[in-house]
């Protein structure tokens, strides 16, 4: 299986090993000096591909382009493409014509939903670009970065990628736990769990992070928590009230996850031991684990990763239509899948990322396949397996590049359970009357923990 996929990819790396002890991280010195010339300053190629579906990296913008009248954060994103048709629209009936630029989960959901399902596929786009800061932490990183801790933890620079030249799977994994992303984020979004008949379970939630590793311009050392989370569940009335909090590390060896829980009934604040993996995420209805959300976040001791290579496949991208207010949730959210009139795709080359569950460890998912977009680092797309080698759940995460802020932001996530039928529509914020607050930086480390919940809670 590993071969046959190897003959469709771009590049299948000698490297492709599983380096579960030792760092391969640091770059040569004819490998650095590439970074901002035939490649991205975060490692990208810059070049389109060869029948120029792909196109060449440009870069032009940096934060708000000129034509988008955005106001600021805590509005809407904008579209920048807002008069963009598809170019291809791709059915069950026409899917074997792009069979080889699909993911099986794709394939799957053509196969499940083949009257409905659809993909439009618009021209693709390289246009938006890191800040100069992000692109100096990669040189630094390529140069000095490593794994620590047989890969469960990580030193280098913080800021921008840790790994702009992956050369095992846990480095290309890190790449995608702390990609460059939102240093501070206020949100309350509604999730949606679509049942198999079409009926739906709604959760609402109001989320608060604070990610260390992404201050704006500053560069600091991985050491101590790389970030922190709570969230407060406003629907349903069953589990209103209920708060659970955290933070991560760099390391997740040294230092594992801590997470505490404030129970509404009790009103007491108790620690969560081991909270992650495959535990059930709060509010879904069991629909995902903890470590799916943004497609994988957390340890990676149970899995050995490898990296497949890259390939060219059509992934949720410049995902603006699909988080505009004008959409009513009765129009987005539809039975067996999210309206395809709301989505939009486009054709990138991607780093193709396995996970094999290692013996002696257990998880709902035996095997995970993600695919990670060069341009960006963030994984968008997960087919995750059960322990019998079965397709079960695969995922989809719509970014956009949020301008406030000059990265990108992951919005609604869709999450497939190819067995039941059923979806998870998760992050929704159309009718929010507000959207992401991103870099406010008004929250601070003691905004979060036991005592943070404990004072919400009373």
């Amino acid at each position: 299986m590993k071969m046959k996929l190897c003959g469709l990819l771009l590049t299948c790396l000698a490297a492709a090993q599983i380096f579960p002890s030792v760092s391969f991280a640091k770059g040569t010195p004819d490998e650095i000096a590439r970074l901002g010339k035939d490649l991205t300053c975060v490692g990208a190629e810059k070049a389109g591909n060869k029948d120029s579906s792909i196109p060449e990296y440009s870069g032009k913008w940096l934060g708000v382009p000129p034509h988008v009248p955005f106001k600021g954060t805590g509005n809407h994103p904008l579209d920048a493409y807002p008069d963009e048709k598809p170019l291809v629209v791709i059915t069950a009936a026409n899917m074997e014509q792009y069979a080889a630029r699909l993911s099986e989960g794709q394939k799957a959901l053509f196969k499940k939903y083949p009257q409905t399902f659809r993909m439009p596929v618009y021209p693709s786009h390289r246009d938006f670009r890191f800040p100069d800061s992000v692109c100096q932490t990669a040189k630094e990183n390529a140069a000095a970065a490593e794994l620590v801790n047989n890969g469960e933890g990580v030193m280098g620079v913080t800021g921008g990628p840790i790994f702009p030249f992956p050369k095992t799977g846990t480095e290309l994994l890190w790449n995608a736990i702390i990609p460059y992303r939102a240093y501070t984020e206020e949100l309350i979004s509604d999730n949606a769990y679509v049942l198999a008949g079409g009926a739906i379970n709604w959760g609402r939630v109001k989320s608060r992070n604070l990610g260390a590793a992404n201050e704006p311009g500053v560069r600091h050392k991985t050491e101590g928590q790389s970030s922190y989370y709570l969230n407060e569940t406003l629907l349903p009335e069953r589990d209103k009230g209920e708060i659970n909090t955290g933070m991560e590390f760099f390391n997740f060896a040294q230092n594992p996850r801590q997470s505490w829980r404030f129970d509404p009934g009790t009103r007491r604040v108790r620690q969560s031991p081991g909270y992650g993996y495959d535990m059930a995420f709060p509010g879904t209805g069991g629909s995902i684990t903890v470590d799916e959300v943004r497609i994988f976040n957390g340890s990676p001791e149970r899995y050995d990763w490898a990296i497949l290579g890259k390939k060219e496949i059509y992934i949720p991208y410049n995902a603006y239509k699909v988080h505009s207010p004008n959409i009513k949730y009765s129009e987005l959210v539809k039975p067996g899948h999210a309206n395809p009139e709301f989505m939009r795709y486009e054709l990138h080359r991607v780093w193709v990322l396995e996970g094999k569950l290692k013996e002696g460890y257990r998880h709902l998912y035996g095997r995970r396949v993600m695919f990670i977009d060069e341009d960006t680092l963030f994984p968008i797309m997960a087919d995750n397996y059960d322990v019998r080698g079965e397709l079960w759940r695969t995922s989809m995460l719509n970014h956009f590049y949020a301008y406030e802020m000059k990265t990108w932001q992951a919005g609604v996530g869709f999450y497939h359970d190819l067995n039941a039928g059923t979806y998870l529509a998760f992050n929704l914020i159309n009718e929010q009357p507000a959207a992401y607050k991103l870099n406010e930086n008004k929250i601070t480390p003691q905004m979060f923990g036991p005592e943070a919940a404990r004072r919400m809670g009373l």
